[in-house]
């Protein structure tokens, strides 16, 4: 897992702690180039540069396919830090000195910056033109920025983020659904039809295990979409906004592919979703605790229909 772009965009300070980190690192690097990274599923994205080099074509904002670059191999799993002093003696990478040469790179030094759960965030990179020695000590005290880094990363996600799933929480829908939903969409409410007997048969254990199973598949469906994110409301109840979306056959169909993810289990448990649906437009978005008592009656209507289906709010 890595941490979308979009979300970096709403951590607080986010800029300032970067240039600080930069700063910091420089201090103990001064002759390097010094940047941070972060990684998308497939790119890499440079975000902060400690200071512009003529030397090395690298900017802010510029992206590389992950397969492309050297911190693509990385190992995150030990936290180990990358380091090659002269990338033109490397015999095992010609495609990594091609690219290398193209961007004027020589030396690199790469260290990992993850989570504290584990995901991925990217990098704090050392580079410049020439062939250099990187010292244990400074690696050391550079992997120890890094790390201060994450911590606050971290501090930022959990801020927005419910811990069990890991999916976004009531903070984060109230405080952003108006940013995501400017030209309007569908909001699904789901809720789990059955869930107190696994709690009343099985405990609280079992229960949590199924909210994390329902969140992996609520982000198994969201991946395909541009722009969607999901919250845990709270309990069993789950909030998927899909923008962009005013076709009520199309709204239909999503609905449909959703409720597949949702209604598959082993024979113990006998679980299944109800949704309610309701569609707003960009006037509406002001307005999202009508939005939800819409489709909290939507949802009400679906469950009083069967369950395992879909309703949407009519006015």
């Amino acid at each position: 897992m890595v941490i979308p772009m979009q979300e970096l965009q709403m951590y607080q300070n986010f800029n300032e702690l970067a240039s600080d980190v930069l700063e910091l690192a420089k201090e103990i690097m001064p002759d390097k180039l010094i940047y941070l990274s972060s990684f998308t599923e497939n790119e890499q994205v440079i975000l902060r540069l400690s200071n512009a080099d003529s030397h090395i074509l690298l900017s802010e904002g510029m992206a590389i396919k992950l397969n492309q670059t050297a911190c693509n191999q990385i190992d995150f799993e030990n936290n180990q830090p990358l380091i090659y002093e002269d990338i033109s003696k490397e015999t095992d990478f010609e495609e990594l000195k091609k690219i290398s040469e193209k961007i004027n790179i020589n030396s690199y030094l790469g260290i990992p910056i993850s989570l504290t759960n584990g995901e991925k965030f990217g990098t704090l990179c050392v580079v410049h033109q020439d062939a250099a020695h990187f010292d244990t000590k400074s690696i050391s005290l550079l992997q120890k920025v890094a790390k201060m880094f994450s911590y606050y990363l971290m501090l930022e996600k959990l801020a927005y983020k419910d811990s069990l799933t890991g999916l976004y929480n009531r903070e984060f829908l109230f405080a952003f659904f108006k940013e995501y939903s400017e030209l309007g969409g569908a909001l699904f409410f789901l809720d789990l039809d059955g869930f107190k007997k696994i709690n009343d048969l099985y405990g609280h254990d079992a229960g949590d295990q199924v909210l994390k199973i329902v969140s992996s598949r609520i982000k198994k469906f969201i991946k395909h979409h541009e722009n969607v994110f999901a919250v845990r409301l709270g309990g069993d109840e789950f909030i998927i906004n899909l923008p962009h979306i005013s076709s009520k056959e199309e709204t239909a169909k999503q609905a449909e592919i959703l409720l597949e993810y949702l209604n598959t289990w082993d024979n113990e448990y006998q679980l299944s979703a109800s949704l309610g649906i309701v569609h707003y437009t960009a006037e509406d978005t002001s307005a999202l605790e009508t939005i939800l008592k819409h489709a909290d009656k939507a949802l009400y209507q679906a469950k009083n229909a069967g369950k395992n289906t879909y309703k949407f709010f009519e006015a």
